[in-house]
């Protein structure tokens, strides 16, 4: 039944008469759980645990203690900056590893999603890292405990990411291109941070103001693009020897970024 209620309250989730109930579906929820966990016998059930963790990661990203409602889409973007420590030191000391681990990887395969949207560079850096500590884990390279903690980690490690743009000045497109041309840690050490945020600012100015709409679909705009970026960044001495790389990258950066902004 309360698996029923959460559905059908998750069709109307965003109405204001929803809302007033919130408090009062995540009580049902929470009295579920604790049923769940003193009645059950043997293995957890394939329904069961995918409930459980979805009810971890609704937790995670929910804006109170009560746990958020079961979206019946699935959790589209969540958003790791809400992930709290507290959170975080309450998944590391899960009995139920397994759950601890499939709520983790949930979070962090979305917040990945999200981010290829806007960050190239960032979000395959995060996702590499996802990847590899996988299949460390399915080798038996690592247990269990190492594996949650290697996410939670990498989790840490995309919050801080998220004020990274504060912290340098930068808009979050501007840190896209930053990463874009830092990428090769050799042009860091030959000019500078500094530098490159003026090079990032630059280009988001100068693509914005030359895009086409089609512009990612023929060779002929795509051509003037990388003509426009690799003046950019022979006007301000990027390395020659890796301007062709950066060049590549940052049109691939500018072209998620300039079909988001302009959907």
């Amino acid at each position: 039944m309360v698996l029923a209620l959460s559905k059908a309250y998750a069709l109307a989730s965003a109405s204001d008469e929803a809302r007033t109930i919130r408090d009062e579906v995540g009580f049902f929820q929470a009295i579920r759980a604790a049923l769940s966990k003193t009645t059950a016998t043997g293995k957890i059930s394939e329904k069961d645990r995918t409930f459980a963790v979805q009810q971890l990661v609704d937790r995670a990203v929910a804006s109170s203690e009560i746990i958020d409602i079961l979206k019946v889409a699935g959790l589209q973007s969540p958003d790791i900056s809400i992930l709290s420590d507290e959170f975080l030191v309450e998944v590391e000391k899960m009995e139920k590893k397994n759950l601890a681990l499939e709520a983790l990887k949930k979070l962090l395969n979305g917040e990945i999603s999200s981010r290829s949207r806007t960050n190239l560079v960032e979000s395959k850096a995060f996702s590499n890292r996802l990847e590899e500590a996988i299949a460390r884990y399915h080798a038996g390279a690592i247990s269990a405990v190492e594996m949650i903690q290697e996410l939670i980690a990498l989790a840490k490690d995309m919050k801080a990411a998220r004020s990274r743009g504060e912290e340098m000045g930068l808009l979050q497109e501007e840190v896209a291109f930053y990463m874009a041309l830092a990428e090769n840690e050799s042009a860091v050490e030959a000019m500078g941070d500094e530098k490159l945020r003026v090079i990032a600012q630059d280009l988001l100015v100068q693509l914005r103001g030359n895009v086409t709409v089609d512009w990612h679909q023929r060779e002929s705009a795509r051509a003037r693009m990388r003509v426009l970026v690799k003046r950019i960044l022979k006007k301000y001495g990027y390395p020659p020897d890796l301007a062709d790389e950066a060049v590549q990258t940052v049109l691939a950066q500018a072209e998620i970024l300039l079909q988001e902004v302009m959907s």
